[in-house]
């Protein structure tokens, strides 16, 4: 298999996540309300019910499931299943939060080499879950190379063009 190197297909950032909900409304409400994003407009030549959501750079388009009840239950807050991930400023501020919302939650934490991430699991109104986590003091450190970064945007761009620019090198 051909190893690829750098950003083959140009890609520039996440531009959103789709979820399937049982009701959008609800949906809107704790992605506002819990997490801060606001409603944004939608192209109104779509024939289905849902919304847009923008914040943190991102975009969360929320869809009507058809029949909300095929939708499958989730209760059981489980970090290794499928999840998106927002880092925060301070842990004890959003448990706080949390626990004055109501929110059932869990918490973990991971510790690689002396460094500590802490992080918060808990699910959306449909099961989905959503991660808060301090995982910007972990290093991004690429299996290829001995350039050691923090999760930061500003680091993650230096470290793309480092490998742009070593990349022509390589292929020499």
């Amino acid at each position: 298999m051909k190893e690829i190197q750098g950003n083959p297909l140009h890609l520039k950032s996440l531009n959103h996540i789709s979820l399937l909900c049982r009701s959008v409304e609800e949906s809107i409400s704790f992605y506002q309300d819990v997490l801060g994003f606001l409603p944004i407009r939608r192209p109104g030549s779509f024939d289905f019910d849902g919304a847009w959501l923008f914040g943190y750079g991102i975009g969360i388009h929320l869809l009507q499931a058809a029949d909300p009840e095929q939708l499958p239950k989730k209760t059981e807050i489980n970090p290794k299943d499928n999840h998106i991930s927002f880092q925060c400023e301070s842990m004890g501020a959003v448990e706080k939060m949390l626990k004055e919302m109501g929110i059932k939650h869990v918490r973990a934490r991971v510790e690689e080499g002396g460094i500590y991430v802490d992080q918060l699991f808990f699910h959306d109104p449909d099961g989905f879950m959503i991660e808060i986590c301090n995982c910007d003091n972990l290093p991004v450190i690429p299996l290829a190379g001995e350039m050691a970064r923090s999760c930061s945007l500003v680091n993650f761009e230096i470290l793309q063009q480092q490998q742009q620019n070593i990349t022509p090198m390589v292929q020499q």
